[in-house]
């Protein structure tokens, strides 16, 4: 009875924190609040402006440091307190930024976790405990803060609702531009190598809570350094260079032999933590894609610039290339596909997983596909009329590849554009191109437009 009464009082608990958030979402869209609601976290106070957005177990708020008054995007992630797996599954998304860093990738300034003791806390029950072990102890969940640039821009789904809102579109180079350096994100994902320095000897397990190392005196935190504009502090790969975006090469860099000679890496085998909860297992340098699984326009952000796409959410990365044996093992990706893959982007064979083959990062380039589509004509390829309010079938028509475009003469972008998306949205995956081909097609596109 005790076990049962404890699980009672941990659900209990985790809906009565929800309903906190709730609380709080819904006054941040009154005129006024009674007071402000400020955080302590890792030693500096945060006030909360407003709910910015939500998910299934997260919410992100505007947050305001009272030391240097810059915001912040704050991503509050709750954990339940039944098991490891809830607290693993948002490591991923720290974890995946440490692996993939790019001007189009989103940092993670700093994070912290706390002890989730339901009703513990203040009248939203986000302020941590005293807990020494830095929130690991008790019976309650834990909360992941995650502190990421503030973009005042939105993603490009707001930038979608807001054409249609006015009856505009994108014009064709500037949208171009946008889908070219999602591609870019994505690339470093697809193109990801097992480092071939020390970095794997630091630990980079999933059971520690990574800190965002960055070069003095570009503080984030500081009103010095201005941020979520394209000005963070240079990226520095496992090898101590700058990763330089426009030098074509993907992070991490390429193996350095002699360098790794000097150290006692060369040839050896790496091993460490991956992003599935499996081990990232192979010689240095050696090829191991990832793949994000939920492309979509609401997880591009756009920079203050106006004109840099930034890839975020990695909550559904794994390990691009997976066997699959069994149908149970068809059957599980199918469930984590439906869990953490957004329909309307989803690729068809996460809809019905085949067994005896393997999935891999084509998964992502079909998204990108139904991206670009979006961008040019405001609605991903299977959201229509027949679909959503007819009664139709998403999914069925995902496995059929079926959707439209307007006529060549009544579009108003180029058949280079029209090329791209055919070519991604493709139903046998391996008709697809990879990344560095769509890359290169989005570029002659753009060429196209001198």
């Amino acid at each position: 009875m005790p076990s049962i009464q404890s699980s009672s009082a941990g659900i209990l608990g985790s809906l009565f924190e929800r309903a906190q958030d709730a609380i709080f979402a819904l006054s941040s869209c009154l005129p006024c609040t009674p007071e402000t609601s400020v955080l302590k976290l890792n030693g500096r106070n945060f006030q909360i402006v407003k709910l910015l957005g939500e998910g299934g177990f997260s919410f992100v708020y505007l947050v305001k440091d009272q030391d240097s008054g810059r915001l912040f995007a704050l991503k509050k992630i709750r954990c339940s307190g039944f098991g490891a797996d809830s607290f693993q599954e948002a490591m991923k998304e720290i974890e995946a930024t440490k692996r993939f860093r790019s001007p189009h990738i989103i940092p993670i300034y700093d994070s912290c976790v706390v002890q989730d003791d339901a009703g513990s806390g203040t009248l939203f029950g986000n302020l941590p405990s005293n807990d020494p072990e830095g929130g690991r102890g008790g019976d309650g969940g834990k909360v992941i803060y995650l502190f990421l640039p503030f973009y005042e821009k939105g993603n490009l789904q707001d930038a979608i609702n807001a054409h249609v809102v006015r009856g505009t579109r994108f014009g064709e180079r500037e949208m171009l531009q946008l889908f070219l350096g999602t591609c870019k994100a994505v690339r470093e994902m697809h193109h990801y190598r097992l480092p071939n320095v020390g970095a794997t000897r630091s630990g980079g397990g999933a059971s520690s809570i990574p800190r965002m190392e960055v070069t003095p005196p570009q503080d984030p935190f500081s009103d010095s350094h201005a941020g979520g504009n394209g000005d963070e502090a240079p990226l520095i790969s496992h090898d101590g260079t700058a990763n330089d975006e426009n030098d074509n090469s993907s992070y991490p860099p390429k193996p350095n032999k002699g360098k790794g000679r000097d150290l006692g890496y060369d040839g050896e085998t790496v091993q460490r933590p991956a992003l599935d909860g499996g081990l990232e297992q192979g010689g240095a340098g050696e090829l191991l894609p990832y793949a994000h699984r939920d492309i979509k326009p609401g997880n591009v952000m756009v920079a203050d610039d106006g004109k840099t796409p930034i890839l975020m959410d990695f909550g559904s990365t794994i390990k691009a290339r997976v066997y699959i044996k069994t149908r149970k093992d068809a059957m599980a990706h199918q469930d984590m596909a439906a869990e953490r893959s957004s329909m309307p982007y989803r690729a068809p064979e996460l809809f019905d997983v085949p067994t005896d083959a393997t999935l891999t990062e084509a998964v992502d380039i079909w998204s990108l596909g139904c991206v670009l589509y979006a961008l040019a004509y405001l609605h991903s390829p299977f959201e229509t009329t027949q679909t959503i309010e007819q009664g139709g079938s998403i999914a069925l028509a995902v496995l059929n590849g079926s959707y439209k475009t307007p006529p060549s003469s009544e579009d108003p972008y180029s058949e280079k554009t029209r090329e791209i998306i055919k070519c991604c949205i493709q139903v046998k995956p391996e008709e697809r191109p990879g990344i560095d081909q769509i890359i290169e097609l989005t570029r002659a596109a753009l060429r196209g437009l001198e």
